[in-house]
């Protein structure tokens, strides 16, 4: 598990300074290309390197970032029974979408992420529903069990509120990747919100509201029992990629699309790790994690 532990670290690192250099190379050397030729060979390399595939390697980093962790704290099972849905439904919807304009409104990919499934939507994108899908939801799940609230009531609340931190990554990031001086995707009919239509918040909730439905179901209704410290990890991935996300917008002068996304994403998501935190009153299933938060043990998915 060492060995796991140290290649979740090594990817997560790596995720993060790809998006580093993807906010230099798209808010600082495309508008002054001319920087590049100041740079010493290695920049040079560097930079060009980003422009070319740097969009690519932050998200397959991420997803193998996130497969690490999930295999780690939850096991084989419970990381397959997540990924799998989410790969494929998100897929689906997103085929679907560039088809006919259901259900996110009519758009296009363009280059930049990989090659295009069936020529319409790059490989990338069904990683990145995976990975910032997944820590939302754990996010989301593990600070609604942690209050000890009802199963019928923490289940669909934590579907809906970890598809509610997921659409709230978009709120920040579409603007801005649609409308950048080199954009990856296009609105055919850009909507009221900043040239989105209101119809692709709808389409990201439903769509993250199935794909963790069926994980849920497929959880068979186990208590996950992660603590905050456990949780630190799927922190770090949803706040930098946020982050991403947020100072695209803000360089482009979107300042309302930040505020809702902090209002309704951010906020929501610190709340919820800070309620993780375990106490002396929450029981043994904590008491379990909390002992084994350098090395837990993976989470062991059987009904009740």
């Amino acid at each position: 598990m060492k060995q796991v532990l140290l290649a979740e670290r090594f990817c997560l690192i790596g995720h993060i300074v790809a998006l580093v250099f993807g906010l230099v190379g798209l808010l600082v050397i495309l508008p002054n290309t001319e920087l590049i030729m100041n740079l010493p060979p290695i920049g040079q390399t560097a930079m060009q390197w980003s422009m070319a595939g740097g969009g690519v390697a932050y998200i397959i980093l991420g997803a193998i970032a996130v497969a690490l962790y999930a295999y780690r704290i939850l096991g084989l099972g419970p990381w397959l029974a997540f990924m799998v849905p989410s790969v494929a439904i998100s897929l689906s919807s997103e085929l679907l979408g560039t088809s006919t304009g259901f259900p996110f409104g009519h758009y296009q990919y363009l280059s930049g992420l990989g090659y295009k499934v069936a020529g319409l939507v790059p490989f990338t994108i069904p990683l990145s529903w995976f990975y910032l899908g997944l820590v939302s939801y754990l996010i989301a799940r593990s600070g609604l069990e942690a209050r000890k609230a009802p199963r019928w009531l923490a289940f669909p609340a934590a579907i809906a509120l970890g598809a509610l931190l997921l659409t709230s990554w978009d709120f920040v990031l579409d603007p801005a990747m649609s409308q950048t001086m080199t954009p990856f995707w296009t609105w055919k009919q850009p909507g009221a919100f900043f040239g989105m239509p209101y119809q692709n918040f709808a389409g990201w909730m439903g769509t993250g509201v199935i794909f963790m439905s069926v994980a849920t179901l497929l959880w068979k209704k186990t208590e996950l029992g992660l603590t905050r410290s456990q949780l630190n990890f799927a922190l770090v991935v949803y706040l930098s990629n946020f982050a991403f996300g947020g100072i695209m917008s803000l360089a482009a002068g979107f300042w309302v699309p930040v505020g809702l996304g902090v209002l309704v994403g951010v906020v929501p998501a610190v709340a919820l790790w800070w309620a993780a935190k375990p106490s002396l009153g929450e029981g043994n299933t904590v008491l379990r994690a909390n002992q084994r938060e350098v090395t837990p043990a993976p989470l062991k998915v059987a009904a009740k």
